[in-house]
């Protein structure tokens, strides 16, 4: 399976929107993509996460990576592309899900947490890898997984990782990073969100470089 690459984004940040409501997205999604995040993610245990995931798309700049997480099946990668969604995050492994989804024309990143699991995913043809929960395996536990990947599969650190960590994980060179409670909580006000994704690429840019 030919493997679905990442399109060119400054700043390899996902936003993940766990609990996003159809009526908060405008304005949330909105603020994230002014801050200057380009990929979005929608987890499918929000509310009505599908009508959330087409009016993010309807509404993002083209370049914007736009998709949903906590996807289990083949059937929802077929209304995920129903919707128009280009990302598609699980949190297994499950091959039939990450091959569907790549023939879709999807980027993929299933999650990760052993070598067997990161290899599998590998196999199946996944763009990138979530290592998750990060905050178990640490820089030094993703750095000793990563020697044994292709070195083209995508890299991203997610799960209990805020702005605080882009230090630690730079230095074994981890530049992608699945942000969720240290950016977005059910509920939160769009303007807190902002204000926390502007910090959040200003964290990104002081650690990588603007031009990361």
């Amino acid at each position: 399976m030919k493997r679905i690459p990442f399109p060119p984004m400054k700043h390899p940040l996902i936003a993940i929107l766990r609990g996003l409501k159809p009526e908060e997205t405008q304005a949330v999604v909105g603020t994230l993509i002014e801050a200057g995040f380009t990929a979005i993610e929608i987890p499918l245990n929000s509310p009505d996460p599908f009508r959330s995931i087409e009016m993010a798309v309807k509404m993002a700049p083209a370049g914007c990576l736009i998709g949903a997480g906590t996807v289990l099946t083949t059937e929802q990668v077929e209304r995920l592309e129903g919707v128009g969604g280009r990302l598609m995050v699980s949190p297994n492994v499950d091959p039939a899900v990450i091959s569907l989804a790549a023939a879709r024309g999807m980027v993929t990143m299933p999650g990760v947490f052993t070598p067997t699991e990161a290899l599998a995913a590998a196999a199946a043809g996944a763009t990138g890898l979530k290592f998750f929960p990060a905050s178990v395996l640490g820089p030094s536990g993703i750095s000793a997984i990563r020697a044994i990947l292709p070195p083209d599969l995508v890299i991203a650190a997610v799960g209990g990782v805020s702005e605080a960590d882009f230090t630690d994980y730079a230095r074994i060179g981890v530049k992608s990073f699945g942000l969720g409670s240290s950016l977005y909580k059910a509920g939160m006000d769009a303007s807190e969100v902002g204000a926390r994704a502007r910090a959040t690429i200003a964290a990104y840019d002081a650690v990588y470089g603007a031009a990361a």
